[in-house]
């Protein structure tokens, strides 16, 4: 199994699941970086269940006021945008932010509207994401690309700036198509709502499907939502209502890989998904204060790491 440090990141507030009417990226993205967290991360849609910002846009914005931490699509939707686009905003990104930018990819589909909306065949979201991760790295690295696919037809000359090199990139999902694409194009996998034993199921997999094709592992990343609070009451409640608000999932449903309540509690769950592989958590806060949840999450994180 790949062994590496474990890093920390947040998701930051570029949703509105509390309808709250704000979206404190920035001051997000400035506490993260404070509170010492490795990663600030940003989720992708077009149109989803609440409000929300578009993802490069607010990781722009983060890159503004920050000069240390990293930079993540968490993830970006990539079948649903033009390629040539897409890797426009991306090399912006390594641009404003050098050296920080961390490409998550994914294919969504929980929400069919957003794909109507694009005018993308959700049936074609995999295969798509599959042709793009191909043609992308040359876009990125400032290469002309002539390019007659399946799905994708580019012509374009070599985007300048480009990037000195490629980001890491990170496939999200949670099928065996996720898997073996993230052993095939990416450094790392990043899963949601999976156990302990899971995980370390599916990093077996990705140790032998990266060997097949000849590649390092990739590392293992967890997305985990969840409050911090010393009322589990009132930590189960928050989190209760960002589920329906972000997801239309109750509780109940994803309760056993969902963490509420104090930070010991949560920090001793969290250590038995580090046992099971977990390189990287990214820290999504249930709650409509998420820059307290931030500093309730270092605390965990400390006691995480001992």
């Amino acid at each position: 199994m790949h062994v590496a440090a474990t890093r920390w990141g947040v998701v930051l507030p570029t949703f509105d699941p509390f309808g709250v009417g704000a979206f404190p990226v920035v001051d997000g993205a400035r506490a993260a970086e404070e509170l010492g967290f490795d990663t600030a991360w940003a989720g992708d849609h077009l149109v989803f269940h609440p409000p929300l910002l578009e993802a490069a846009c607010a990781l722009s914005a983060a890159a503004a006021v920050t000069s240390r931490i990293r930079l993540g699509f968490g993830v970006l939707l990539l079948p649903l945008r033009q390629l040539v686009w897409a890797a426009k905003q991306l090399t912006t990104i390594g641009a404003l932010a050098p050296g920080r930018l961390v490409l998550g990819v994914g294919v969504g589909g929980e929400h069919p509207a957003e794909f109507e909306a694009a005018g993308v065949p959700l049936s074609e979201r995999g295969r798509r994401l599959d042709e793009a991760l191909r043609v992308l790295p040359d876009l990125l690295l400032g290469r002309p690309v002539g390019h007659d696919g399946e799905y994708l037809r580019i012509t374009s000359p070599a985007l300048a700036p480009a990037l000195p090199a490629l980001p890491p990139v990170v496939v999200g999902g949670r099928s065996d198509a996720a898997l073996r694409r993230a052993a095939r194009h990416g450094d790392g996998w990043l899963a949601m709502w999976l156990g302990p034993d899971r995980i370390a199921e599916s990093a077996a997999r990705l140790d032998a499907l990266a060997a097949h094709y000849g590649r390092p592992a990739p590392e293992v990343k967890l997305l985990v939502i969840g409050n911090i609070d010393e009322d589990e009451d009132t930590a189960r409640e928050q989190t209760e209502r960002l589920l329906w608000s972000q997801y239309r999932l109750p509780l109940r449903v994803v309760d056993r890989w969902s963490v509420y309540g104090p930070a010991e509690k949560v920090a001793a769950r969290l250590a038995e998904y580090r046992a099971a592989g977990v390189t990287e958590f990214a820290l999504l806060p249930a709650g409509d204060d998420p820059l307290t949840q931030f500093s309730r999450w270092a605390e965990v994180r400390e006691r995480v790491n001992g």
